[in-house]
């Protein structure tokens, strides 16, 4: 395992889960029945279950990960395999940047969900943000074979994306805590937002 990789597996991702959840738990419905698109392990899927007793997950992703932390269904990356408005929540944390076609993607996560498709992505603004977001890509993705695509957008073309489909954005957070310092000063910035969007 390469530094970077220890570094992150027991210092970084462990912390953003549980802070990423903290923001989340205060997003979804009351008894939603959650799809989580892009799961990868989990991980934030099973914490928010252990916050929310009122939430149950289902996981989808392109690649399957062993021992899984909730039930997870393959999915080409395109087309989520569920009837519309099948779900209460839809969450996309870190998985919009992957995707070979985004608004595609997008589009399928507001035509599953009944009330709100969640949103964790980056925003390409500030200093060095192009290659900063790239090296954060490849030392959380690479040693699990998720494809890098390094396709940023800053607010601006996120906030075009969100109006074309005349979706209410309900909550857009940029200040999200997810590193400690003195790394918050390098990682976080303006680096990163959770948007909240309004179905129907």
């Amino acid at each position: 395992m390469r530094l970077t990789d220890f570094v992150h597996e027991n210092f970084v991702a462990g912390r953003r889960a549980r802070l990423l959840c903290a923001h989340l738990t205060d997003l979804i419905p009351q008894n939603s029945r959650v799809l989580d698109v892009g799961c990868g392990d989990g991980l934030i899927a099973q914490l928010l279950m252990q916050m929310r007793s009122d939430l149950s997950f289902q996981g989808i992703d392109v690649l399957i990960r062993p021992g899984t932390m909730i039930p997870v269904e393959a999915f080409d990356g395109q087309r989520i395999p569920h009837e519309s408005d099948s779900f209460d929540a839809v969450m996309l944390v870190d998985v919009l940047h992957h995707a070979e076609n985004p608004l595609g993607l997008l589009e399928e996560a507001l035509r599953v969900s009944r009330n709100v498709v969640l949103i964790k992505d980056h925003t390409l603004e500030g200093f060095l943000a192009g290659p900063t977001l790239r090296f954060m890509d490849q030392v959380g993705n690479l040693r699990h074979n998720v494809s890098l695509r390094y396709d940023y957008w800053p607010r601006q073309r996120w906030v075009q994306a969100f109006a074309s489909y005349g979706v209410k954005v309900t909550a857009w957070n940029q200040a999200l805590g997810l590193y400690p310092w003195p790394a918050k000063y390098v990682f976080e910035r303006s680096l990163h937002f959770l948007a909240s969007l309004e179905v129907g």
